[in-house]
């Protein structure tokens, strides 16, 4: 389980594991995940500058985690891999409000079409970071 950039992590590790022939957790819980460090959804534009934590905030996230590596490399933006059969079931859970909700929505499509069993589901009028947000969002509460 994990939330943004530890999301992306949760995942990498999961994919590392089973290519290891390792053992797999039962299941993977990706909130609000950063799988794409090119930026290129909508959501980034639709929900980038208004929201508290920016795009630009994000993406310098991916340039911490990943100082001079390619954005395209598959473990810094795992949205565009094809590699993803075998992995365990996933959930995936967005916010309306989030530059990064298109990425875990794309997620979903791209885990579905390579038969991973995955669900996905989108917290209207929340953003990004809402997890840790319970003291003062009901939404979070009911998460």
């Amino acid at each position: 389980m994990g939330d943004s950039a530890g999301g992306d992590i949760a995942l990498i590790t999961a994919l590392r594991l089973r290519n290891a022939r390792q053992w797999l957790p039962q299941q993977l819980v990706l909130i609000y995940p950063m799988q794409d460090a090119t930026a290129a959804s909508d959501s980034h534009n639709r929900n980038g500058e208004d929201y508290v934590l920016t795009g630009d905030t994000l993406l310098n996230g991916f340039e911490t985690y990943f100082p001079q590596t390619d954005f395209m490399h598959p473990e810094v933006s795992p949205l565009l891999r094809d590699d993803f059969a075998g992995m365990p079931p996933v959930h995936i859970i967005t916010a309306e409000y989030d530059p990064l909700c298109d990425e875990g929505e794309a997620l979903f499509s791209r885990l579905t079409e390579q038969g991973v069993e995955c669900t996905v589901q989108r917290y209207l009028g929340v953003i990004h970071g809402f997890f840790q947000l319970a003291g003062i969002s009901q939404t979070a509460r009911w998460s």
